[in-house]
């Protein structure tokens, strides 16, 4: 077992896809944020941020499943590559190292820190007894921006809210795509997944719907935080990525699951960073 092995466990890599939209909560509460140990404050949440993801993507819930799952079978818990133990300690690291830069944050962050990590670990949970898991995903993929506001100034403004309900849904639309590659796995382990329940149709429309409610939120978070023309900027990037995306996974209506990984890392990590740029760029010019 190495550290590799750990870090392709809970793909730290893919922190790629949830660092910039932090960023760009920042960009949009910062300037209602008091400036007293910003810098410091900065470091805590991206810590807070990576430690969440690493203690939410730990597959011990799921070792079972990827094991009878021939997509999955071959993930470092599976094989042995990663321990159960090493597993376990990473989980239980990552949990406090979440929980004590929430606790040096604020009080309320301290005090909320634990509710939000039970939202986390439950996703692993969700598909066992409900379709709506990509949802629970998104839930938990919205407190990030939400917990951006709450640590820089105290409150949860508008703007923060609908910029959670984007990222919320931009993250379970995707996470709908994601799961079609496992449609007839899952209808057969009696997984739970829009996919298994509404089928290959019913999905594509579930990923369409959720990934219109995302461009409009995001679009909307901008406009009510007085953003400006760069974040309106960022908005139409995003909203052309997710087009693309659309339209290469699923061209004409018709499934490429061969392509859903490819839109995961070329479509959806281009789209966050160029998104936070702008968002950035707007809060340094104005």
């Amino acid at each position: 077992m190495t550290v590799v092995a750990l870090a392709r466990m809970v793909k730290l890599s893919h922190s790629l896809f949830a660092l910039p939209f932090v960023a760009a909560a920042v960009a949009l509460v910062v300037r209602g944020a008091d400036p007293g140990g910003l810098p410091l404050r900065l470091a805590l949440i991206a810590v807070a941020v990576v430690a969440a993801r690493t203690a939410a993507m730990n597959r011990l819930a799921d070792r079972a499943i990827d094991a009878r799952n021939p997509r999955t079978a071959r993930r470092e818990l599976v094989t042995g590559e990663v321990s159960p133990g090493a597993a376990w300690a990473l989980l239980a690291g990552s949990a406090a190292a979440f929980v004590a830069a929430a606790a040096l944050l604020s009080p309320v962050c301290g005090a909320l820190a634990l509710p939000v990590l039970a939202v986390l670990l439950g996703y692993s949970y969700a598909k066992r007894f409900t379709w709506a898991c990509h949802l629970w995903l998104g839930v938990a993929q919205a407190l990030a921006p939400i917990g951006v506001a709450i640590a820089l100034t105290g409150r949860i403004p508008v703007p923060a809210l609908a910029l959670g309900l984007g990222v919320g849904a931009w993250i379970a639309g995707f996470d709908v795509f994601y799961a079609l590659q496992d449609l007839d796995f899952d209808r057969g382990a009696g997984v739970r997944s829009i996919p298994a329940r509404f089928g290959v149709g019913g999905a594509l429309s579930w990923a369409r719907g959720l990934h219109l409610l995302a461009v409009a939120a995001v679009a909307a978070a901008g406009a009510l935080g007085g953003a400006g023309l760069a974040w309106a900027l960022g908005t139409a990037v995003l909203a052309g990525c997710l087009l693309a995306e659309h339209l290469y996974v699923a061209p004409g209506g018709t499934l490429r699951p061969e392509r859903i990984n490819v839109a995961f890392f070329n479509y959806n990590a281009f789209a966050s960073v160029a998104f936070a740029a702008c968002a950035l760029a707007g809060l340094a010019l104005a």
